[in-house]
Formats: structure tokens, sequence, C-alpha cells
């Protein structure tokens, strides 16, 4: 599914199936999968988490065991970040004692309180027990648009020196990432005892999507309403979303993200 229905992003398949795959493999993991996936909005981050959580959990994402955080939405107030830290510490304990299979996605960490996440590196590291929960099978997935500029910015410089996107690797991008995520004041994880203790396993880079890539969203998107796939709308369609840089207008500025709606302006 990943292969088929995921436009662009080689380097995501490739990361998340290893992960994925080498932690469910291992009966008895020493930690953790922690992943974050990091990229432009409209790129496949929640697409993706969500295509991890059907597979593995009966009910997917409104499966009892899979618990789905937003800063917006859960830990609005800035000066009740003490309350949230705690209640957010009670929940996972709580939840990871009733299934140690037990799944968290936190939602836009760009827009997370800087020093909140941090009460939940108990929960992430090696050890064998924690508050005398054994917590090692569980899931943790990050998703954050903080990085997406420079991931972009990269793949920019590596189109136009001629590298093919197919080609570029996790190292490539890795430092990148790592500037605009970490040592950004305004990230969630400013400062964080998660990478300074390297707890994340997998730091996923989703790439800016081009034309064609939003013309098999457009596709799939056709199919999944139900309606013919006529070219001319596709075409259309793909043509009436913004792309960046200015010159080239290379790569979509909303990713596919647009999409589903724009398409019955053009039915």
């Amino acid at each position: 599914d990943l292969a088929t229905s995921l436009v662009g992003q080689p380097l995501v398949r490739q990361e998340v199936m290893k992960g994925v795959r080498g932690f469910l493999e291992n009966q008895n993991p020493v930690k953790p999968l922690v992943m974050s996936f990091h990229g432009s909005t409209g790129t496949g981050k929640t697409y993706v988490s969500s295509m991890v959580i059907r597979y593995l959990f009966q009910g997917g994402l409104q499966s009892p065991y899979v618990h789905h955080f937003s800063p917006i939405v859960h830990f609005p107030h800035a000066e009740q970040i003490e309350q949230y830290k705690e209640s957010l510490k009670r929940w996972i304990q709580g939840n990871l004692t009733n299934c140690g299979r037990s799944a968290f996605l936190f939602d836009e960490m760009d827009k997370m309180h800087p020093g909140l996440i941090d009460v939940i590196i108990p929960f992430l590291g090696p050890s064998w027990v924690v508050y005398g929960t054994n917590y090692r099978k569980a899931i943790f997935i990050f998703i954050s648009n903080a990085g997406g500029e420079q991931i972009n910015e990269v793949t920019l410089a590596l189109w136009r020196d001629r590298k093919d996107r197919e080609e570029i690797s996790l190292q490539d991008l890795e430092p990148a990432i790592s500037k605009a995520v970490f040592e950004n004041p305004q990230s969630g994880f400013w400062k964080s005892g998660i990478i300074n203790e390297h707890l994340i396993d997998f730091v996923v880079p989703f790439l800016p999507l081009k034309h064609h890539h939003v013309k098999q969203c457009v596709v799939s998107e056709l199919i999944q309403q139900g309606l013919e796939v006529r070219p001319g709308i596709v075409q259309e369609v793909a043509n009436s979303i913004p792309y960046f840089p200015e010159e080239e207008k290379l790569f979509s500025s909303t990713g596919c993200k647009t999409v589903a709606s724009r398409i019955s302006f053009f039915l």
C-alpha cells in the first residue's frame, strides 16, 4: 500500500518499512519504536501515520489502543503546562498498563509548548520497566511541519544539481532537519531530552511534491469519490494549485492537501 498509494516519497517508504518491520519482528524490543515525520503540509505525514495504524490496529485510529494528541486541542494554554505534563504522563502510563502494544501519535509538534513533551522521556528509553509497566512494545509517532522549508530547499538544490529524488538520501537531509527542528525555540523539541538522549529511532523526511505527483493524487481522489477519471479534469485540478519557486514552478505549495476540495470546482 505504501508503494502504490503514497506518491513521490521513496525515502519515506524505505524508512517506515524498515522501522515498522524490524520492530514487529523483534519479540523482545529493547525500547519502543519512536518515529518523527517531518515535511511541508500535504506531503503525506498524516496519511502515512494513519496507514501504519490502520494495518497494525483493528479499528485503526478508532482503536482504544491508539491515542492521538494535538497541541491545539489537548494543550492549548501555555500557563497550564505543568498540569498538562502531569495528565499526559498519567494518561500514557495508564494506557500502557492496559495494553503494552499501544500507539501514541503527537500531531503538529511544531506547535507543542517547549518542555511539555519531555515528560514522556521515561517511556521512550531502553529501561526494562517504568512505573511497574513494561512499555517496550509501544509505538510513538511525532508529526511536524518543522523542517519542511529546509527539506524543500535541499530538494530544490539537489534538483538543480541534476540529482533525482530517488537518489536523495537521509544523509542529504538530516543536518537541515536537525537545525530546523531541534535548535528552534518555537519547536516542541527545542532543547528536548528526547533529542539529547537520541530516543528517536527514525527521522523521516517528506519531500515536496511535483506536478506529476499532484496529478496522481487527483486520479486517486477521483477514484475514491467514484468519479470518472478524465485527463482534462486531472490536468485542470493539478494546474490550479500554486507551485514554487517562482521561476521554475516545480513543487506544489500545498502538496496534495487541497486536491479533494478543488475537484468539485472542475466537474
